[in-house]
């Protein structure tokens, strides 16, 4: 039967070479190298000195020797890997290793979905899609992978962005009319100007309206409108606004804005109706 060892300073499981002191329950960050396991040597006493000392100067060297065979005797146990019980009850357990999933990330144990922590959702991830990293905008949950330059103004385009945010500028429940509300903007921020005021697209000149309906999404009922838009340089695009209730706290409104280049390029546009499909509250399946 396996004892939990006592608070003390054993061979560190990850580098053999050190001692590391276990505290009883699990391994701390003190460590010491071998020399500290050696006992002082009493000092010298005096040459000629009387009958007592030099007893108590042979006594005290038997005791180093005994004690240094019973560390050598240890050690070895521990090393020669004979099963004896003594070296299984003195033997602490290794560090545990980090658990996967755990609920400071709750995306990294499913791949295939992107969090919204703050809204409570989560997004399908699907092939042509990445999570977002090194881009301006806020919110942004994924993109299609790489940059290409921009027709416009100078700069880095993407052919897909995905984005969910939080309305908080106005009062709105009504998903429908917020989703109507937002798409002139979502549009702008897409195919007008950037965050640093270029047009990579020199604006947009003009757009035609694909699709105003209700939808069901993460298990309430939303609602989307769809434009394609014409822009001044470039192939345009489509852009959608797709507003629905959080799925956590007070079910604030959420938009979640696409943003799809047209042309071969671009993304499937069935992507967006995928991914909205696709969306759920965190924690379901």
């Amino acid at each position: 039967m396996s004892l939990t060892p006592p608070p003390g300073w054993y061979r560190d499981p990850s580098y053999p070479l050190v001692e590391r002191w276990w505290d009883g329950t699990a391994w701390t960050d003190h460590r010491r190298g071998p020399e500290a396991l050696q006992v002082p040597l009493a000092p010298p006493r005096p040459v000629g000195g009387s009958g007592r000392a030099k007893a108590v100067a042979l006594v005290t060297a038997g005791v180093v020797l005994v004690t240094s065979i019973v560390t050598g005797a240890f050690v070895l146990g521990r090393e020669g890997g004979d099963g004896g019980t003594a070296a299984t009850r003195t033997t602490p357990p290794a560090a545990p290793a980090p658990t996967a999933g755990s609920p400071a990330d709750p995306s990294s144990g499913d791949p295939s979905v992107v969090v919204d922590e703050l809204n409570g959702i989560a997004l399908p991830l699907f092939d042509g899609w990445v999570r977002a990293q090194d881009v301006a905008e806020d919110d942004v949950m994924m993109t299609t992978p790489g940059t290409y330059d921009c027709p416009g103004d100078p700069g880095l385009c993407r052919h897909g962005r995905v984005v969910s945010r939080t309305v908080t500028a106005n009062d709105e429940r009504s998903p429908k009319a917020l989703a109507e509300h937002d798409i002139a903007d979502a549009a702008s921020t897409a195919y007008d100007r950037d965050l640093l005021d270029n047009r990579p697209f020199h604006g947009v000149t003009s757009h035609r309206q694909l699709r105003a309906s209700p939808v069901a999404v993460a298990g309430s009922v939303g609602y989307l409108v769809r434009w394609q838009v014409k822009t001044g340089v470039g192939p345009g695009g489509y852009v959608e606004s797709l507003a629905f209730p959080s799925g956590v706290g007070s079910r604030a409104l959420v938009i979640v804005r696409f943003a799809f280049d047209a042309g071969a390029d671009g993304p499937p546009l069935t992507d967006m109706d995928r991914i909205t499909e696709g969306i759920r509250p965190v924690g379901t399946r």
